[in-house]
């Protein structure tokens, strides 16, 4: 198969193109429409000489694909509609009327939920904000479509405080959130009944889980069921969650591409007797593709769930149309079809995956199969789960090093032992969900779906337990991501068709691959950084010198995670604990740290660090010691920050909080 002889394949590359083009440059919106209304004019106008000048029609044809990609980015832009509550005057506090979208899984402080603007101080507005009420709250918990006005101010989603942390604010901005607003004590809930589709999908999904949860299945497997059905995971614990992102079947827990597909193969099966009728493939075709939509409606609707029924809706077609190249070839529309109505999926980890495992499964399986063609029914059927699970792990595994730095070998025996019974798991919870919808569940039927619920359930812990085989601390970035797929795309030309032009090109791929690993590895050897970290009640510095990362402080309860994420992203080969020391020393600049006892070197022009909201007249140190800059951490009371900010303002010294501006580096 040569994928980019298809049209759409070549559509949706320039496409996704000027997606990219778009978010890097930011284009005005009527210089865009402009551009693409006059390349699609010139088009039509080649179109009747197309075959006289095929080579210049091409061109013309990708430019307007890749305008197109940068107009509909540029109209998918929130803050490019005039009507878009950034392009209004805000300023302090404003009376915000906002319907709940999604809701959104909670904290430990707050819950949380997507909100969109109805109207701005009793004026049309869009927008969408993160909107979070405290979880102690004894008031209304808002579901979809709930309607409330708020008087409040905009507060910015908190950016990461720490190095190499997830980056919660850039993650909502590809969503087009850019602000939060807090809703305490200063709004009312409106009792209005405007419904929306994905609004009356969550009633009838929270009706179903209130069903689910008065069936008598144990608490684990209850919240897996929930999870695997209905996409909500929210109670799954995390030693659970954990279990399943260590075995390599996380993808289980999340309601998309893999589940749709299966279904989609289960209802293939079931229905195939009607292809016997007359029109019986069309019917077949129609039946299927409304028990896919019927199934995401009771499961919520969901973005992630949506968009897996859209592609598989194309894959169900190209099932229809039997023909050997036409499941690339319209799984490649699909992908084109989605990035043209929300050009922002592009970005999303859920669609990166999804399509990456099936493109990958429809280019490499068939390679893998022709490895082995075994003799008996069982072993056959076992060879092509393998080659499946191969190709799909293979597409993902760039993708999955950049984002989760793990590779879990084991992966074939969670598939093995888990992916064959997915299809029957499915269609019994489907069944499960219906009956308790109705109330009519049987005991025996609970007992039988909680008893295979546990069964995978200890599969995958004992494949999680088996700590030797789990590859963890990967460092990945995008460039590798890059590099990774051109050997995967130079490794499939290869095995289709040996020859020594591209055994040259695959060993050169991967030479470049494996020199861009030995130039980070040489770059960390390098590095030297001194960090003051930002921890809750904790003061953490963290210093390091080359693959050596030593990390300071008193106490061991430190978040962890902060910890290893620069350990990954730095190519760290050791940590060693060390107790904090009253000062350092760091290129010429010497840093004291002045904890609770106040005590303090009279060392001129130093860098101070204040801890455990020390009891000092920072009048006095500042007279005495002359800092070059004051630095405040975690540690302290934020109503003693501020009484040490206004200080330092009024002295004219520079003030640093890492509550506010994030951990602190010495340059």
């Amino acid at each position: 198969m040569k994928p980019f002889q298809f049209i759409s394949v070549k559509l949706t590359l320039c496409l996704i193109t000027g997606i990219l083009i778009q978010t890097a440059f930011n284009f005005s919106p009527f210089y865009c429409l402009y551009a693409l209304i006059t390349s699609l004019i010139i088009l039509g106008i080649l179109l009747k000489t197309s075959k006289k000048r095929a080579l210049v029609f091409g061109i013309v044809a990708a430019f307007a694909s890749i305008l197109l990609g940068v107009t509909t980015a540029n109209f998918a832009t929130p803050k490019n509609n005039t009507l878009h509550y950034s392009n209004k005057t805000i300023t302090n506090t404003h009376l915000w009327h906002l319907k709940i979208h999604e809701v959104l899984k909670s904290n430990t402080y707050n819950h949380k939920y997507v909100a969109t603007l109805v109207t701005l101080d009793n004026q049309n507005a869009t927008g969408k904000f993160l909107l979070e009420t405290p979880i102690n709250s004894a008031k209304t918990i808002f579901n979809v479509d709930d309607e409330l006005v708020v008087y409040t101010k905009l507060s910015l989603v908190n950016s990461p405080l720490n190095p190499h942390q997830f980056n919660y604010a850039l993650y909502l901005k590809d969503l087009g959130i850019y602000h939060k607003i807090e809703a305490k004590d200063n709004y009312k809930l409106l009792l209005l009944n405007n419904k929306t589709l994905i609004g009356t999908a969550a009633i009838i999904r929270n009706n179903i889980i209130n069903k689910l949860n008065g069936a008598g299945f144990n608490p684990e497997e209850l919240s897996i069921i929930k999870a695997l059905l209905l996409g909500e995971r929210n109670t799954v614990q995390t030693k659970t969650l954990d279990a399943y992102k260590n075995a390599g079947a996380i993808h289980i827990l999340a309601l998309s591409g893999l589940h749709i597909g299966i279904l989609l193969l289960v209802l293939q099966f079931l229905l195939s007797p009607l292809e016997y009728l007359p029109k019986g493939k069309t019917i077949k075709l129609i039946i299927i593709v409304l028990f896919l939509w019927s199934f995401a409606f009771i499961a919520g609707l969901s973005s992630s769930l949506i968009r897996a029924v859209t592609m598989f809706t194309f894959v169900a077609y190209a099932m229809f149309l039997n023909r050997p190249t036409s499941s690339f070839n319209i799984l490649a529309l699909s992908l084109f079809f989605i990035l043209l109505c929300k050009p922002n999926l592009l970005f999303s980890v859920g669609l990166q995956m999804s399509y990456a495992a099936v493109f990958s499964i429809v280019l490499f399986n068939p390679i893998f199969k022709k490895l082995w063609e075994p003799k008996y029914y069982l072993t056959n059927k076992i060879w092509q789960l393998l080659t499946v699970s191969l190709a799909a792990q293979l597409g993902v595994l760039p993708i999955s090093l950049y984002y989760f730095h793990q590779f879990p070998s084991l992966f074939f025996i969670t598939n093995l032992a888990i992916i064959p019974f997915l299809g029957v798991i499915l269609s019994v919870g489907i069944v499960v969900v219906i009956l308790a919808l109705f109330n009519a569940l049987p005991n025996f039927l609970v007992t039988l779906y909680n008893g295979i619920i546990f069964s995978m359930n200890s599969v995958v812990k004992w494949v999680a337990t088996q700590e030797d085989f789990l590859i963890k601390a990967i460092s990945f970035n995008k460039i590798q991501i890059i590099l990774s797929y051109l050997i995967l795309l130079i490794l499939l030309l290869y095995m289709t068709k040996k020859t020594f032009k591209r055994t040259a090109w695959l060993l050169a791929s991967v030479l470049v691959f494996q020199s861009c690993i030995i130039y980070y590895n040489y770059k960390a050897l390098q590095k030297e950084e001194l960090h003051i970290l930002h921890q809750s009640k904790h003061t953490v510095l963290t210093h390091q010198t080359g693959k050596e990362l030593k990390v300071y402080t008193n106490n061991s309860h430190i978040n962890q995670q902060s910890i290893q994420n620069i350990a990954i992203a730095e190519r760290v080969n050791s940590i060693s604990n060390q107790k904090l020391k009253n000062n350092y020393s760091y290129k010429n600049k010497l840093l004291i740290i002045v904890d609770s006892l106040a005590v303090y070197p009279k060392n001129k022009n130093s860098i101070v660090l204040l801890t455990q909201s020390a009891k000092l007249n920072l009048d006095r140190l500042i007279t005495d010691i002359h800092p070059k800059q004051i630095i405040a951490d975690g540690s302290n009371y934020k109503t003693t920050v501020a009484l040490w900010k206004a200080t330092c303002l009024k002295r004219k010294i520079p003030f640093y909080y890492t509550g506010e501006n994030g951990y602190y580096t010495f340059h």
